[in-house]
């Protein structure tokens, strides 16, 4: 993980760190960090409402209830009649409270030069201009469109990705599983910094590319966790697009919906190993088989066409893995071995691919299952 941009993680470190310089600063007061916010901003706008403090501030209702009877209690802050509105009280700061507060602004002086030292005038000015736009923009988080899907990343010709079909790929960000094998591991844990491809340039790119390209390719992460998936695959298919989509199976509900409305033509379902060994190999301690089975059922009702796929790995699968993957999907369409390859992009980069030998014996005890069985990724 890249701290450098990892906001969650900085923002957490510089918060805590921030505390506990306050509360050991003000220790003396029976004040800590919790309080000196309220009271630095009811002593600059005197006879504030909570309701006023709350909007100001971004706090909520219980948050800032407990710190103002906090201080109340100290006798730092006193509460006054509201006549405009008697359901209010009108907040004020104490004569006791004038020498912790002159306390409270040396602190923060010297808590914010110790964050600016060694940066010149000029990089000071820009920092805190760059953090206020920051905390502008947080304070609009309402604003934030959670449900639309999000592309990372864009393969602009496949032929091995589509069966049959020249295509494109759009890779969506976030996963539900931590496959130790996987390499597009940035996609799993999706660095705050990590780019976002502009909705308005797939558009462009698809719209020039009718002709060329006949599908879609849609993968992940899992695509399946995004709910705004559907409507942008809407918009792919006006287009004129096939659109084939890959799964690990764990959404059954939204694949067949997807399905059912035409809205996809190819499926490509991970199968990661053997049910004993299947949360194992997907990277969590505990996983519910239930979803996937109606997933791989629901394939084999052959609605579309679609594909099994298992990426082998030394350190996953053995024969036995095989024998029991076999008789589990047993009838399906097609499943296709897929050769591990590591790389620098991988979870766990201290695993190993098998021989060609070894994945021709697998293939050979799927064909007793499977009818159509291929490898993919040998030479």
């Amino acid at each position: 993980m890249d701290k450098s941009t990892d906001l969650l993680v900085n923002n957490s470190i510089l918060y805590r760190c921030t505390q506990k310089y306050y509360d050991q600063q003000l220790a003396q007061y029976d004040v800590g960090y919790g309080q000196v916010v309220y009271l630095i901003m009811i002593y600059e706008h005197e006879g504030i409402t909570m309701k006023e403090l709350a909007k100001m501030g971004s706090f909520d209702k219980g948050t800032i209830t407990k710190a103002i009877s906090k201080l109340e209690k100290l006798h730092y802050v006193r509460l006054e009649e509201n006549e405009k509105d008697k359901r209010s009280k009108l907040l004020y700061t104490t004569d006791q409270a004038k020498e912790l507060i002159t306390k409270i602004y040396l602190v923060r002086k010297e808590w914010w030069e110790h964050l600016n030292s060694g940066l010149d005038v000029e990089s000071s000015e820009l920092f805190a201009k760059v953090m206020q736009e920051v905390v502008d923009r947080a304070q609009s988080y309402m604003d934030i469109e959670s449900e639309a899907v999000h592309f990372f990343g864009l393969q602009k010709l496949s032929l091995l990705d589509y069966p049959g079909k020249m295509a494109c790929t759009l890779f969506t960000g976030g996963c539900n599983m931590k496959c130790p094998f996987c390499h597009n591991s940035e996609l799993v844990f999706l660095p705050e910094s990590m780019m976002e491809i502009n909705q308005d340039d797939i558009d462009q790119f698809l719209d020039k590319r009718k002709g060329l390209l006949e599908g879609i390719c849609i993968t992940g992460g899992e695509p399946l966790i995004h709910p705004g998936l559907k409507n942008a695959i809407k918009k792919m298919k006006a287009k004129g697009y096939k659109i084939k989509l890959d799964t690990n199976g764990t959404y059954p509900g939204y694949l067949k919906e997807l399905v059912e409305e035409g809205l996809v033509d190819y499926v490509a379902m991970d199968i990661k190993n053997a049910p004993a060994k299947y949360a194992l190999t997907a990277g969590v301690e505990q996983l519910n088989l239930e979803a996937i089975e109606e997933s791989m059922h629901y394939l084999m009702e052959n609605h579309i066409p679609y594909e099994f796929r298992t990426t082998i790995v030394q350190e996953f699968h053995e024969k036995e893995d095989i024998e029991a993957i076999g008789q589990w999907i047993k009838g399906a369409q097609s499943y296709f071995l897929q050769s591990f390859e590591n790389n620098e992009h991988v979870i766990d980069n201290r695993l190993h691919a098998v021989r060609k030998e070894i994945l021709e014996d697998y293939k050979n005890i799927l064909l007793q299952y499977v009818d159509h069985v291929e490898i993919r990724g040998i030479e």
